[in-house]
């Protein structure tokens, strides 16, 4: 329809057309890193009972509705839940003052920002820093980290959705999706682990949930590819990129994101999967239950689509095959 138009119209609808979705974008992946603050972000005072009471009013004074305060007995219960990632550090108060219990490879960012905080209410005092579960020494910032995951959810866009264009037996696509998995969680996890150094856990448990990322984000495009077709194919874009990734909070934590969008996004195959990673990689897999709830429900309901699905945006699925012509007759 649009090849009808004269080539300047076609020129100025498809500019606009660009402009729009940019104006759509910018903002979408902008806003929430320009927007983080802590917002209920779960931290704990441990301590006797009248100081941690005095310290979580502080808390509370000093950033109204920023933190979720959860009142512990001491330091070990602090540290414990900490490895159990129920929280991002904990305000320790013992016969020397307050001491700030941190787990930097939750999220740097939160550990970096509580440091100042803590600061902040000590009146300037020096506050002993204690990292109870740390970054690995290679990424202390957590760059890597982030800028790693990054391609695992691009190629597993991209996994999904050449399997549904250029695959038309759905038996062999099921094969295939399976197949990606298995080898994309052991070879990202000899890049980042091995290679790198952003990851400093146990190395099947993390090729395990970059493994089951990777069927999540694969099956979730090709099912909805099996669905919709072409359409389907951009929803799953859609879904796991171009709003999944902003609302992932991988570079920080979903508690610094405007809510309910940090909420949103831990129910979005990157959020989920960024948070299985860091929990398999440096938590032992405390704190891994919903997101491996989340990416199994897509890995699943996208399997389901691709054996129910009917539709096939394959190359050429959509030029019918010209009619032969009658053979002439000569008499």
């Amino acid at each position: 329809m649009l090849r009808s138009r004269s080539p300047w119209m076609l020129a100025a609808l498809l500019a606009s057309l660009v402009v729009v979705v940019q104006a759509l974008l910018v903002p979408l992946f902008a806003a929430p890193a320009a927007h983080l603050a802590p917002r209920d972000l779960p931290v704990a005072v441990a301590g006797p009972p009248p100081a941690t009471a005095d310290l979580a009013a502080r808390l509370a004074a000093a950033r109204p509705g920023g933190f979720a305060v959860t009142t512990l007995p001491d330091a070990t219960a602090a540290d414990r839940a900490l490895r159990d990632r129920e929280v991002y550090a904990a305000f320790v108060v013992g016969p020397d003052g307050v001491a700030l219990h941190t787990a930097p490879a939750a999220s740097p960012t939160v550990a970096a920002l509580l440091t100042e905080a803590a600061g902040q209410l000590s009146a300037g005092r020096p506050v002993p820093v204690v990292q109870v579960v740390p970054a690995d020494p290679d990424d202390p910032r957590g760059a890597g980290f982030a800028a790693g995951f990054l391609p695992l959810a691009l190629t597993g866009m991209l996994a999904g959705a050449l399997l549904t264009v250029l695959v038309a037996r759905r038996a062999v696509r099921l094969a295939g999706l399976l197949g990606y998995a298995v080898l994309a969680g052991p070879a990202a996890t000899a890049v980042l682990h091995g290679w790198l150094g952003v990851l400093a856990g146990d190395p099947w448990r993390e090729a395990a949930a970059i493994g089951l990322f990777a069927l999540a984000t694969a099956a979730t495009v090709a099912g909805l590819g099996a669905l919709l077709g072409r359409a389907g194919l951009g929803l799953g874009a859609l879904l796991v990129f171009l709003v999944g990734n902003p609302l992932s909070a991988v570079a920080a934590a979903p508690e610094l994101l405007p809510q309910p969008w940090g909420v949103v996004g831990q129910f979005l195959p990157v959020g989920a999967g960024g948070t299985l990673l860091r929990s398999a990689a440096f938590f032992d897999g405390a704190g891994a239950g919903r997101s491996l709830a989340v990416l199994a429900g897509y890995a699943l309901v996208g399997l389901a689509l691709v054996l129910v699905g009917s539709r096939s945006p394959r190359v050429g699925a959509g030029s019918p095959t010209p009619a032969a012509r009658p053979a002439e007759v000569t008499v």
